[in-house]
């Protein structure tokens, strides 16, 4: 460790991004990204920004952005944040919104981000088991008679399908916690929400305290152009702006800008594109149980799934040895899982195949 290092670098314990391994002929199934192409419409708006507009600084505000979410969500633009990628509207929302004096609860089976934010800004946190089955309980969220307002969330956060379980909320639910903490903002991260589940957008008008985090980089299949959004009461996105205007004013480029505007307006390629990794998912699932897996219900972009025989870690290598590259993770409780990305046909047959080799099936 460097001894020019500050007090809170020292302290840090570095979120650890999926592998982006440089092998030949690799089915790359770790890191959640789409497998198919963007919207020609967006591909054609980043090629016609290129030129010499470049030299100028882009719209600070990305307003074209947040006029065609805010149309598309049914919402006022000053209701409307945006960002270099999701993980960054989520950096900006645990700095203005989450830090408070008492602890920022979460999942403990959960984005692997959210702790690492809760240490990089010094947050109190408090992580609430998952049930056995992996599925977020709702009363664990909700006021307890008898426990004093000290014990009480100071925020919540939870991904919804939560991550890297898969596992979908029903918005009903979801509205449940929002409405019974009334005095905390609920940031719901619906970075998988667009492959099966209802998003709590719908709620935002109702709900003062609530804030709907979305990524570009999953069902828009833009994870290279780094675009997120947050939807909200406008006094929470208020208070994004403040931290973001006080961080970096210029967070998205003119090809960002260009490039999401033209995907947020070609609705029916962004539902064609969602429907097939929807169809993939669940013939992948049906294929892993026909070899013995547990599979975790999924209304995300990958699937959850163990071997009650073979060791997960032991698995995952196997495939890389075969270039199949899935996501591991060594944590309790969840040691013995696969994360799996929705890939194509053809990259799903492979991974099956290639299991059904190892499992000698």
């Amino acid at each position: 460790m460097s001894r020019f290092w500050s007090a809170v670098v020292h302290g840090l314990t570095p979120y650890v991004p999926g592998e982006q391994p440089k092998l030949d002929n690799l089915v790359k199934l770790n890191t959640n990204e789409h497998p198919y192409g963007p919207s020609p419409r967006a591909l054609a708006a980043i090629s016609a920004a290129v030129g010499d507009g470049l030299r100028l600084y882009p719209d600070p505000n990305a307003d074209a952005l947040k006029a065609a979410l805010a149309r598309r969500h049914g919402v006022q633009p000053q209701q409307i944040f945006v960002g270099n990628g999701s993980d960054e509207v989520l950096a900006h929302a645990f700095m203005a919104l989450l830090k408070h004096d008492r602890a920022l609860w979460f999942p403990d089976i959960t984005y692997s981000f959210y702790p690492v934010y809760c240490g990089l800004y010094g947050i109190a946190q408090r992580t609430v088991p998952l049930a056995e089955d992996f599925s977020i309980r709702v009363e664990d969220y909700l006021p307890q008679p008898g426990v004093a307002a000290t014990e009480r969330p100071g925020a919540i956060i939870f991904p919804n399908p939560n991550a890297p379980t898969g596992r979908l909320l029903a918005l009903a639910e979801v509205e449940r916690i929002v409405a019974a903490n009334p005095d905390v903002v609920v940031v719901v991260d619906e970075a998988y929400v667009d492959f099966g589940g209802e998003s709590a957008t719908t709620l935002v008008d109702r709900y003062p305290n609530l804030l709907v985090t979305h990524t570009f980089s999953k069902s828009r299949s833009l994870a290279g152009l780094r675009v997120g959004y947050a939807v909200g009461h406008a006094d929470l996105i208020e208070g994004l702006e403040r931290v973001k205007n006080s961080f970096n004013s210029y967070p998205l480029d003119r090809l960002a800008i260009a490039g999401a505007v033209a995907s947020v307006e070609d609705e029916d390629f962004f539902q064609d594109s969602c429907r097939k990794v929807i169809a993939t998912r669940e013939r992948l699932i049906g294929d892993m149980q026909a070899l013995g897996f547990e599979v975790l219900p999924s209304a995300a972009n990958f699937i959850f799934a163990r071997h009650p025989r073979r060791d997960g870690a032991e698995l995952t290598a196997e495939l890389r040895k075969r270039a199949i590259i899935v996501r591991h993770f060594k944590a309790p409780r969840i040691e013995q899982f696969m994360r799996i990305t929705v890939g194509t046909d053809a990259q799903c047959e492979a991974l099956v195949d290639a299991l059904r080799s190892i499992l000698g099936a």
